[in-house]
């Protein structure tokens, strides 16, 4: 058999082929990644997580030494270095940043009447979990340009059943925590921080999750720092911190394994988890760079565009870490709901800004908040959205997303 036209033929796909693969990298390195998304119709995705190699080496040690439970040298030292990093002394790992929320607020030892004031613009987590604690929610409604917890409203709300204040650091964004320490001066009330949005974000110098009787953390995957699903508890007080260690361990007996005098949970972290937070506090600064660079030059583009839209801001007391890039509208040209389509038609995939407490479908039935006014709370709801905003995202990237965003919100 010949094999002359055999092997002509393979040398002519050998060539084509070569020529394809320079074509291709030459429009790789001429569109900087971007032609790819369109060729592949991939999702600019709201958020993507960053693991390093340390992560996989943490976990493949956990499953070499068969530490994979809810014990181990990564747990012991993940709550540790999570302490010492927030400046606190004691840390519970948890399993979600709802269950930190849940074990805080019952380690308070509500009462039936007793009050918690919170914001009316937040994960409903936050409601859920002073409701599991046996305590009443009362809400206060949020600023438009922080989104923050406003604390002239808390002035109003504080009675003489007020227990605690739930302040929630919002997209990265700190509350004025020198308000909230006056507000509650030579007052029995205990501050209660949520800073499962703003790892590493700043009061005055001051990192957030440092100021509360205990702070609450969620390493949820689109947090700052992840460990997939999870979360974490600090307080100063050891009766604090054996209470809530207690609780999320089902609230066993100290003299009695299967004995129980209070309902405890099973929130227990696992070592596996603890592995790759600690992997991922170790580039925490790193993510924080990320994040900081990717909004100035969002905010750059956007503010050139003279667009009919507020952006994220950062008080000269504070050190915002954006979590997330939100927006709102200004003018109402369309609801957030709308304009999502409109981006997600374009691969840009979005999320909505929270739906308030009181507008809740589940509170209503439960008839709570029935009184009340959060015309902020309501108008973030309906008109803001938050773009891509993972570590991952690059400088094409947030151009295209600009230039769409733009495009949509200049039609006629």
């Amino acid at each position: 058999m010949n094999k002359f036209p055999i092997m002509i033929f393979i040398g002519i796909i050998i060539i084509i082929k070569f020529r394809d693969l320079v074509f291709i990298i030459l429009t790789y390195n001429y569109t900087n990644k971007f032609l790819e998304n369109f060729l592949t119709n991939k999702i600019f995705n709201v958020s993507e997580p960053k693991l390093s190699k340390k992560a996989i080496d943490y976990v493949l040690d956990c499953l070499r030494t068969e530490w994979i439970s809810s014990s181990g040298s990564y747990l012991e030292t993940f709550e540790k270095k999570w302490a010492k990093y927030c400046n606190k002394k004691y840390a519970v790992s948890v399993t979600s940043g709802t269950a930190a929320l849940i074990v805080a607020l019952k380690a308070l030892n509500l009462r039936p009447g007793d009050e918690v004031i919170m914001p009316s613009f937040t994960i409903i987590s936050c409601a859920l979990a002073i409701i599991e604690a046996g305590g009443k929610p009362i809400l206060a409604d949020c600023d438009l340009d922080t989104w923050c917890i406003k604390t002239d409203e808390i002035k109003k709300k504080i009675t003489s059943r007020t227990k605690a204040i739930l302040i929630v650091h919002m997209f990265g964004h700190p509350v004025n925590m020198d308000e909230i320490k006056e507000i509650v001066k030579n007052k029995k009330i205990d501050i209660i921080e949520d800073a499962a949005e703003s790892h590493g974000s700043k009061f005055k110098n001051k990192v957030v999750g440092s100021f509360g009787k205990i702070s609450c953390f969620s390493f949820y995957v689109n947090k700052l720092i992840t460990t997939g699903e999870g979360g974490m508890v600090l307080t100063n007080d050891k009766g604090l911190y054996n209470k809530m260690k207690n609780l999320r361990n089902l609230a066993f007996n100290k003299t009695r394994r299967f004995s129980h005098n209070e309902i405890g949970y099973n929130y227990r972290m696992t070592n596996i988890q603890a592995a790759i937070g600690l992997s991922q506090l170790e580039k925490i600064s790193e993510h924080i760079e990320i994040k900081r660079k990717n909004t100035l030059l969002y905010n750059k583009i956007l503010t050139s565009y003279d667009l009919p839209i507020s952006l994220p801001i950062e008080k000269k007391w504070a050190k915002n870490t954006f979590w997330m890039y939100g927006i709102v509208l200004k003018k109402k040209l369309m609801t957030a709901k709308r304009l999502s389509q409109k981006l997600f038609k374009n691969n840009i995939e979005t999320r909505p800004l929270f739906l308030g407490m009181h507008e809740q479908p589940i509170f209503k039935k439960m008839k709570l908040f029935k009184k009340g006014n959060y015309p902020n709370t309501e108008y973030l709801s309906k008109y803001g959205l938050y773009l891509p905003s993972g570590l991952r995202l690059n400088k094409s990237k947030i151009e295209f997303i600009c230039r769409t965003l733009k495009r949509i919100l200049c039609e006629k």
